[in-house]
């Protein structure tokens, strides 16, 4: 599938954000189409300028984010060659369409708590962990919900994987908390590329991509990247 990749500097972000007087500015949910996909984000409006988180972005157009340096990457499906429709693509013999929407939002959560924990070891952010907390839970639930949601095989299979990637994330936030706890989170933020280099976060990452591909296809495969 040919994909586009839009890169933007963390700075340039920042600097919208930060760098606008904020004298007449309101936020509230507003629905966002992006390559025909459409979800609720929320959007600030800051002087006539609207404004909306990349996460939020990068969910509505079912693409991911990543981080590479001081670079925040957004990839996305290419407008003319989206992913399938889970109600489309579905069939008996495969996942079924309750299953598939469940482990999209599954890989939502999954996603923006992995983005936190990059964002987090690589500027480091100090703290106990206690934030992430909420995290973990709304991924448990949503994980639950894909469990329940489960009625083939095929949905068994893939639930396997989604589960497995759960506990990468899980572990690896764990892993970070504690390295942060001890004083030892300088080895992300003050070497380059140490993030792109650390094998956790480059497994999370690729499995996080494979079953943002598989899933919408509605078919089952497997992925190493996932085990």
């Amino acid at each position: 599938m040919r994909r586009k990749t839009i890169v933007w500097k963390l700075a340039i972000v920042l600097l919208l954000l930060l760098g606008v007087a904020i004298s007449q500015s309101s936020k509230g949910t507003r629905s966002i189409s992006i390559n025909g996909h459409t979800g609720d984000a929320m959007v600030y409006d800051i002087d006539g300028k609207l404004f909306v988180s990349l996460e939020s972005l990068a969910r509505v157009g079912n693409g991911s984010m990543s981080f590479q340096g001081d670079r925040i990457v957004l990839t996305f499906p290419s407008a003319d060659n989206p992913p399938p429709h889970p109600a489309v693509q579905s069939s008996p013999t495969g996942m079924s369409p309750d299953f598939m929407r469940a482990s999209v939002q599954t890989l939502a959560v999954l996603q923006d708590w992995t983005n936190v924990l990059a964002y987090a070891v690589q500027r480091g952010v100090p703290g106990d962990g206690s934030r992430l907390v909420i995290f973990h839970d709304k991924a448990s639930e949503a994980l639950r919900l894909a469990n329940v949601a489960a009625a083939t095989d095929q949905d068994r299979s893939a639930f396997q994987l989604l589960s497995t990637e759960f506990d990468h994330v899980s572990n690896w936030s764990n892993k970070l908390v504690k390295e942060r706890r001890n004083m030892n989170t300088g080895q992300y933020s003050m070497t380059e590329n140490a993030l792109s280099q650390d094998s956790a976060y480059r497994k999370i990452n690729g499995c996080m991509i494979f079953l943002n591909t598989m899933i919408p296809s509605g078919q089952f495969q497997d992925d190493y990247s996932c085990h």
